[in-house]
């Protein structure tokens, strides 16, 4: 796809340090309807695809480099990335269906049943080639874990530590299908390799359990990393290379839906980085509060109403 909707004109205009390439799977979740307890929604969703669309909505320029297959569900997906305006041109497009997410919301969060095997949605080739290209690069999810893609994000990343700015959301995820030891080891590399690191509570906790989320996070910035560590409705902190770390509280809003909830702050500290950072590091104090404020009103305009997609706040 190059030119038209969702397009960048084939990528003409990318090398300059605004621009993200997000790595990773676009899939369907299905979810219950409020009042329904039978019936469920689908919806396009996938960590990834939501943080490239969320950052798209945003108004800053994006990439998606995962794959679309040849079903409705695969249609729907294209046009909501195409919609949200985000470039499309690096995907690939097997001949296969798209991968499912049964959600399964619970008072602790969100868990998900998946449907993986024999799908479009992880066959994607390494992009290490394109890397040098985007100012970031954003990687983690299940494309992380999941073969034939987990090879191509490893690859990839390895590439964007050395020639871009890796980001990577680990986002753990639990199912039958996925081989918990080696899906933490991978998700435990990428970690390690990345420059910045936006993580739950609950997923430090998986990938490092005998050790405190914000001690996790003291280590990973000492590194030379930039670590936002959200806690849900308890907010989140920034942990810099140098420097304190900060926090800052929940926004305060009645909550329907947390389902793409971290995506959108993911979406809203690339955005916030990317405008306002340049992609720095070593934040101030107050940057840093700054980008956990941005964020958090980002996350916060997908909570109060049912579906993934964020709306800018009004001021940065």
């Amino acid at each position: 796809m190059s030119g038209g909707p969702g397009s960048l004109g084939g990528l003409d205009s990318v090398g300059k340090p605004g621009f993200v390439l997000v790595l990773g799977e676009a899939l369907i979740d299905l979810v219950p309807v409020p009042g329904e307890p039978e019936s469920l929604r689908a919806q396009p969703g996938g960590a990834p695809a939501n943080v490239a669309a969320g950052l798209a909505r945003l108004g800053r320029p994006v990439a998606f480099a995962g794959a679309l297959g040849t079903d409705g569900f695969a249609r729907a997906i294209e046009r909501r990335l195409a919609d949200a305006g985000v470039d499309l041109t690096l995907c690939a497009r097997p001949d296969l269906p798209t991968a499912l997410a049964v959600a399964d919301p619970g008072e602790s969060g969100n868990g998900y049943h998946f449907h993986l095997q024999d799908t479009a949605t992880f066959r994607f080739p390494d992009r290490a080639a394109d890397v040098g290209r985007f100012g970031a690069v954003y990687a983690g999810g299940l494309a992380a874990v999941v073969d034939p893609a987990a090879r191509a994000v490893a690859s990839t990343a390895e590439a964007a530590a050395r020639h871009s700015l890796l980001v990577v959301d680990p986002n753990v995820r639990e199912d039958r299908t996925i081989d918990p030891g080696r899906s933490l080891a991978l998700l435990r590399d990428l970690c390690e390799l990345a420059q910045v690191v936006k993580a739950s509570d609950e997923d430090l906790l998986r990938l490092w359990p005998d050790t405190a989320p914000d001690e996790t996070c003291r280590r990973l910035a000492a590194g030379g990393r930039l670590v936002v560590l959200t806690r849900g409705a308890r907010g989140s902190t920034a942990h810099t290379p140098s420097g304190p770390p900060v926090s800052v509280p929940a926004v305060p809003v009645e909550v329907v839906n947390t389902i793409g909830a971290g995506d959108a702050f993911m979406a809203g500290v690339l955005a916030w980085l990317a405008t306002t950072g340049g992609w720095e590091r070593a934040l101030s104090p107050d940057r840093a509060v700054s980008m956990l404020e941005f964020a958090a009103q980002v996350a916060a305009s997908v909570v109060t109403q049912p579906g993934t997609e964020p709306s800018a706040p009004a001021s940065v």
